[in-house]
């Protein structure tokens, strides 16, 4: 309801200033031009984001000082605090990241977001900047029409730059000309009601705008052209930082509870930051002249003093909220809960991920486990075990050979509830991101898709097994209950595996070695080597149970191997000349049957 009544009552106004005032009009284009080159910039840093910002990120959070610095220095290329939030968001909605490290991160960006002060008030309204912007335009549309992602993303950087200049260059022009026609340090406000209604009027400039770096830019060229007094324009930077949270807030939108953790920790950052620098806006505006003096800068400078006012005040937050990081986190984990949702909910996807590669891969494989995790409990109480029992370091065979406990449980309510709904939600996500996914990533993605499938298949499999599992396993007849044992055996040693695996370094995994799995289970079994047929004649079992048991080893064979593959993808290489020879040295069809006729010769 607000947005239906603000949105048109901010154009009623606007286009009243543009009948009033022509110089209004130029001011206002400054800062649409200004808007549309961080709309450009961000889309040329995402061009890039699908490898080497998300590897650093990785690498460079696991403590809360390389988190601030991280956030330091991604946000003083980029120049854009909002898309550094944003890709924080999604790589903690995919939980690659801790909440301590995000908010480290969006500690950092404030920090790094001040270098833009410092480039317009040093560089932007002392040179004709305007004759830069041109040339940067001419060569980044160029480049924006290239094929290749590197030269696109390139041409949206330099046109970004270009639109920036030249919003710059009409916001310095329109208010210098605005001077000689209305002077607004008449409506200036002394004092503490300044510092607030000020500070207001930044916050209102920032959510409209959806830019800190815009309103500074606006705050700084009305400073140099003296269209409002150095403290109120203090008072305007901070209300600029308190309202560029609205974007952490919006992108929070579409993220799960830990996005939407990070957004209330950037509002309360900011928020605490904001009041400090009021409660000390004199010591602070002290330390900004000594600052001054010591560095040289002119003592009628106001819009560098500005610059430097918003980086002590921003440093100084920092300073005072790192000390209770993990109190702020353990308060946001109190006051905004993991929700209470039953399993069949995705945990990892959301859009949030859109449009970063890794990071969606990352989402999606994680999403991959969740329905495995679900689907390992199917395929354990199938086959009337305990997770417990396939997790412990017990000796399989004799474990399984002398337990006969049946376990309750209805498996088609189970799949339906915790299997098949949420692979139905994967499917439909990896369906919407191969429209988006570079092409370098959806082999990654198709493989991932097929893991889901194939988890599936596992669970079919053990529900077509499981009646004649129940049925055999407590049977009198030692000879049924030790085949059907031996599926057993043979499906929970493949599992185990696959927990080692996931609980190991990647460096140190080699899944190869799941193929001996493949092996074993076409070489120790009493239908393919013919003795299950010597077990008919000889009446140690019955037809109709060696019937079953030829059913359900086929049943259990695809179950094997389609578990060995599913090992492969989640905790293979992810790169794709290694996994090219992982594929390549591992067995098929072809090579099992191969290596089992070779040893066969031998004996």
């Amino acid at each position: 309801m607000i947005r239906k009544i603000l949105l048109p009552a901010i154009c009623l106004l606007l286009f009243y200033g543009f009948w009033v005032s022509p110089d209004f009009k130029e001011i206002s284009a400054g800062v649409a031009i200004f808007l549309f080159g961080m709309l450009f910039l961000e889309e040329g840093f995402r061009a890039f984001t699908g490898g080497l910002l998300e590897q650093i990120l990785f690498k460079t959070t696991n403590k809360l000082w390389k988190s601030i610095g991280f956030g330091i220095v991604t946000t003083t290329i980029m120049q854009s605090s909002s898309l550094v939030s944003v890709i924080t968001i999604s790589f903690l909605s995919a939980e690659l990241i801790a909440l301590a490290s995000g908010i480290g991160i969006i500690f950092g960006a404030n920090i790094g977001t001040t270098t833009g002060a410092w480039l317009i008030a040093g560089f932007g309204l002392k040179v004709k900047i305007s004759a830069y912007a041109m040339p940067m335009l001419v060569v980044g549309i160029i480049l924006v029409f290239q094929k290749s992602n590197a030269l696109k993303g390139m041409g949206y950087i330099l046109a970004g730059l270009g639109f920036l200049f030249l919003g710059i260059h009409h916001m310095k022009e329109g208010f210098e000309a605005f001077r000689s026609t209305i002077d607004l340090t008449e409506f200036a406000i002394a004092g503490y009601p300044g510092l607030f209604i000020f500070t207001g009027l930044g916050v209102f400039a920032t959510v409209v705008m959806q830019s800190s770096h815009a309103t500074l830019v606006l705050i700084i060229t009305a400073l140099a052209a003296n269209q409002i007094t150095y403290e109120n324009a203090l008072a305007l930077a901070i209300g600029a930082n308190i309202g560029t949270t609205i974007t952490a807030i919006l992108g929070s939108l579409s993220s799960n509870y830990m996005g939407k953790r990070l957004a209330a920790a950037h509002l309360i950052f900011n928020v605490v930051t904001g009041l400090i620098a009021i409660a000390f806006i004199y010591q602070i505006m002290e330390a900004v002249e000594s600052t001054a003096a010591f560095v040289g800068i002119a003592d009628d400078d106001w819009t560098l003093k500005l610059a430097i006012f918003h980086t002590i005040f921003n440093v100084i937050g920092v300073g005072v909220m790192s000390p209770f990081v993990n109190k702020l986190v353990g308060f946001l984990e109190r006051a905004m809960p993991a929700p209470k949702v039953d399993l069949v909910e995705p945990k990892y996807l959301n859009d949030s991920v859109m449009g970063f590669p890794e990071t969606l891969l990352e989402a999606v494989r994680n999403e991959t486990l969740h329905l495995y995790d679900n689907a390992f409990e199917i395929m354990a109480h199938g086959i009337n075990l305990h997770r417990s029992q396939i997790l412990s370091d017990e000796e399989l065979e004799t474990m399984i050979n002398n337990d006969r406990e049946i376990l309750d449980i209805d498996l088609d309510d189970v799949y339906e509830r915790k299997v098949k709904s949420l692979y139905a939600e994967i499917l439909d996500f990896i369906s919407r991101a191969q429209t988006t996914i570079p092409s370098s990533f959806s082999t990654q993605l198709f493989d991932l898709r097929q893991a889901n499938r194939q988890i599936v298949l596992c669970v079919k499999s053990i529900k077509h097994m499981r009646k004649n599992v129940t049925a055999y396993m407590v049977s009198d007849n030692d000879y049924i209950r030790k085949e059907y044992n031996e599926l057993r055996i043979q499906i929970s040693a493949v599992m185990r595996e696959l927990h080692v695996l996931r609980q190991q370094e990647p460096e140190d995994r080699d899944v190869l070695d799941l193929d001996n799995y493949k092996v074993e289970i076409e070489r120790d079994s009493s239908v393919v080597d013919g003795s299950l047929d010597a077990l008919i004649r000889e009446e140690k079992v019955t037809s109709i149970m060696g019937t079953s048991l030829m059913n359900d080893h086929g049943y259990a064979r695809n179950l094997v191997w389609n578990l060995t593959d599913v090992g492969k993808v989640l905790y293979g290489t992810h790169d794709s000349v290694e996994k090219e020879i992982e594929d390549l040295i591992g067995l098929d069809e072809i090579d099992v049957e191969d290596i089992l006729s070779a040893e066969r010769q031998e004996s």
